[in-house]
């Protein structure tokens, strides 16, 4: 291989700046830690048209082989992959994902991290814990740096931008915080976030299909940080979208926060579903019923389960430190769902689109807390956005 490098590297060298009407024949070597200015380009990376790579000599080229010939490997993999048959109820179909990103060693991690079996979880399934000052701390971090992540993540939404991407610079940020992202390895799932697009409910595994205009796009993010886990997400718009599915956002939205203003010590976890069942079905929308809200803590999922659909058997009420989740995923039709053959991506049953928000909650004393609540940082919705030009406008006549 190293004898067989490009004939193009033999051709005169430019400055290494793309000019009209042509490609860049120069640039930094790509064995890192040398970036001499390089000539001599990788030929597989040519037969497969991936982006040029040079090297100063062959000497370099070979010492970087075997990291960067796992790039031709991902190529490769990408360019055979086919969606499994399956009888797909709307447009989306799987693409390629990218192998299991690693996590340094020095982060703290949960126990599922390296076997994919979160045994504490089971160990503890029923149990509905009553946090300490302490422990309410440890979450509230954690949930301070999950809305960091899904506010930076937020801003990446727009046309063009592959659920890949985002999952990557979520892996990113979440490690530059010394935090573990909880989905990874978690019952093996691939990915550092879920990313659910257009039909997907929930546990869509980032991979390399781009966002296009008109899209929706529910983004999930939680973190483990120092023992504990932050849970949240929210639906985004990417570009510009139809009416009908701004307004199911929206009403996703608001069921969850009218549920979240029930909440308080008393209060029954089953009647949070029928508020936001009535809410949601008086705007001819549905609520999921195979999914729902969870305990956290120091485990990614436990007691108290916190159902969204109205009718249904919760027991148990509200207690000060309590902490759980409530997290409705809203349908256009058909409350049903369907999972692809990856085991994770639930979809409607009919191909219609479905909305999710989510917020990590504290019970206290007297009501309750958010604690993923929005920043200024956090992506504006469409409606306050809407609300702020008539503002403007308003500003301007006076």
């Amino acid at each position: 291989r190293v004898s067989g490098m490009s004939a193009e590297a033999k051709k005169k060298p430019t400055n290494g700046h793309e000019t009209k009407g042509k490609k860049p024949t120069s640039g930094p070597c790509a064995l890192p830690g040398c970036g001499e200015k390089a000539t001599l380009q990788c030929p597989k990376c040519l037969k497969l048209r991936l982006p040029s790579t040079y090297f100063c000599n062959k000497q370099c080229f070979s010492k970087a082989w075997k990291q960067h010939n796992q790039i031709h490997k991902e190529q490769l993999a990408k360019l055979a992959f086919k969606p499994p048959p399956f009888a797909y109820t709307g447009d989306l179909r799987p693409h390629y994902v990218t192998p299991m990103r690693k996590v340094p060693s020095h982060i703290p991690k949960p126990d599922y991290a390296v076997s994919g079996i979160p045994v504490s979880e089971t160990q503890n399934k029923r149990k509905v814990f009553l946090h300490t000052k302490n422990q309410i701390k440890g979450v509230r971090e954690a949930c301070r740096v999950g809305r960091e992540v899904l506010d930076l993540a937020g801003q990446m939404v727009k046309p063009g931008v592959t659920t890949e991407e985002i999952d990557k610079a979520v892996h990113m940020w979440c490690i530059e915080r010394n935090a573990y992202p909880s989905p990874l390895n978690y019952h093996g799932f691939p990915k550092s976030c879920c990313t659910s697009p257009n039909e997907v409910i929930c546990h869509g595994i980032p991979d390399g299909r781009a966002l296009v205009e008109g899209d929706i796009v529910n983004i999930d993010i939680t973190v483990y940080k120092n023992g504990y886990h932050g849970d949240l997400n929210e639906t985004f718009l990417v570009g510009e979208v139809d009416e009908e599915s701004k307004r199911l956002v929206k009403t996703t939205y608001e069921s969850l926060m009218l549920a979240i203003q029930a909440c308080k010590p008393g209060a029954f976890i089953r009647d949070f579903g029928k508020i936001i069942s009535k809410y949601c079905n008086k705007r001819k929308f549905s609520v999921v019923r195979s999914y729902c809200g969870h305990g956290i803590g120091e485990l990614f999922h436990c007691a108290p389960n916190v159902p969204h659909y109205s009718k249904n058997k919760a027991v148990g009420i509200c207690k000060p430190g309590m902490i759980f989740t409530i997290e409705p995923m809203i349908n256009m039709n058909s409350w049903r769902d369907k999972t692809w053959p990856d085991d994770w991506t639930s979809v409607t049953s009919d191909g219609k689109r479905s909305a999710q928000f989510e917020h990590t909650i504290l019970v206290t004393e007297k009501g309750c807390e958010v604690l993923t609540a929005r920043t200024k940082n956090s992506v504006p919705f469409h409606w306050e956005k809407k609300q702020d030009k008539k503002q403007e406008k308003k500003n301007k006549k006076e």
